[in-house]
């Protein structure tokens, strides 16, 4: 959530903000309004407290209209308390001035393009072809246990998998982050204080009937719970973690286009990134974070382009955003594999995580960035790395891990 004070400071600039968002600005005069019955009702609520406490019992005809007045009015802050945080809520993180302004994803900015596409003397298969004439990618079989969407791996499918999870953590453990295997449920309270919703049209979680719980759509869910309700140490600061979950993804009525294949599952398995640090270091470690994906995606040989989400496309959370997409020879066209999210104080005021430092006690700043989501790199490897002959080389820095050089 925002801070109620600059709602309140500066409600011209927030109104701006959620519409660049496409938003519906009104959405901040509701919350004005309820903030002030609120603030209303707890003042004459304090102030009849007050006048109790003084009376203590030397007035008991007094105190007994005081307590008859409270049990009437304690009810009614509690429901306007509930209705504020509701409408709060909704309000999402303004960009970052840096963020170009847009409707959607056609006013996103490529600014950067790496590697060179590869010019094939054949005709290149997709990897759903390549996987299958290879017998290490079957999605029939994950439709008839499970449903449309889902996939086993075999042999040195499963292999290869593994191997960039583990190329994913050599490379980031020694760029001090601290590797971690988080539990793939959370509670309703971390997916959504991150912002991963389980109902309506951009509904993501699924969630465990009768039970607190969800199945994450990333371990950026679990790892930006990890610190819910503690003050971190200023010198701890940053804290960089790289994540290993499965990720799960209802994805409904978002198909499209690219419904078959690895492309867009509803199970896949994720190394993320994610940092803790200071405010006035939120913006470096943006950087720091796609620098990294950069280099993982550089080793990896895969051509790509870095595009900049204008704030149209930024998602609630995120104030500022870049998404590494990958040339897909299947699709003829470059295709997401990563994205990193600078979302400021707006997860650490949901989670309450603060830190301790010169003025006191302050919100972290909290940054996301996948490291590899293995369908759609995978998918990427496949198509890329393919032969004439419907073999698969295997990039080389990941050759140690499965222990040959070609599929």
């Amino acid at each position: 959530m925002i801070d109620i004070q600059l709602l309140r400071n500066n409600p011209k600039a927030i109104k701006k903000s959620v519409k660049d968002k496409n938003y519906d600005p009104k959405i901040v005069d509701e919350v004005l309004k309820l903030d002030k019955t609120r603030r209303k009702l707890l003042q004459e609520i304090e102030t009849l407290r007050a006048k109790r406490n003084k009376l203590g019992k030397t007035d008991f005809t007094v105190g007994r209209k005081i307590k008859e007045k409270l049990k009437s009015l304690e009810p009614k802050l509690k429901e306007s308390q509930e209705k504020f945080e509701e409408k709060l809520n909704q309000i999402p993180n303004p960009a970052l001035p840096k963020s170009p302004i847009g409707k959607n994803e056609k006013d996103n900015q490529e600014i950067k393009k790496w590697g060179r596409v590869k010019s094939f003397d054949f005709t290149p298969k997709n990897h759903l072809e390549l996987g299958k004439k290879l017998g290490i990618l079957d999605f029939e079989t994950g439709a008839k246990v499970t449903g449309s969407q889902f996939y086993f791996w075999y042999g040195d499918g499963a292999r290869l998998e593994l191997a960039l999870i583990q190329y994913a953590f050599d490379v980031l453990e020694k760029e001090g982050f601290k590797p971690v295997i988080t539990p793939d449920l959370a509670k309703a309270r971390y997916y959504l204080g991150t912002g991963y919703i389980p109902k309506g049209n951009e509904a993501q979680t699924y969630e465990v009937k009768n039970q607190d719980l969800g199945l994450i759509a990333t371990a950026e869910v679990t790892l930006a719970g990890k610190h819910a309700d503690e003050i971190i140490p200023a010198n701890q600061l940053p804290i960089k973690y790289i994540g290993y979950s499965h990720c799960f993804r209802q994805e409904e009525g978002s198909y499209g286009k690219y419904s078959k294949g690895l492309y867009r599952v509803h199970q896949f398995t994720k190394a993320e990134m994610f940092i803790y640090c200071r405010p006035e270091e939120s913006d470096k470690m943006h950087q720091y974070l796609l620098t990294m994906e950069e280099k993982i995606y550089q080793n990896l040989g895969l051509p790509y382009r870095v595009i900049e989400m204008c704030t149209g496309d930024l998602g609630a959370m995120a104030a500022r955003k870049f998404d590494i997409e990958v040339w897909m020879p299947g699709r003829n066209e470059y295709g997401e594999v990563t994205s990193t999210s600078n979302c400021t104080d707006y997860q650490a005021r949901n989670l309450n995580i603060k830190f301790k430092g010169k003025k006191g006690n302050e919100f972290v700043h909290m940054l996301n960035g996948t490291a590899i989501a293995t369908s759609r790199t995978m998918l990427a490897i496949l198509e890329n790395y393919q032969t004439k002959d419907g073999h698969v080389e295997i990039p080389k820095v990941l050759q140690k891990y499965v222990n040959k050089k070609i599929i």
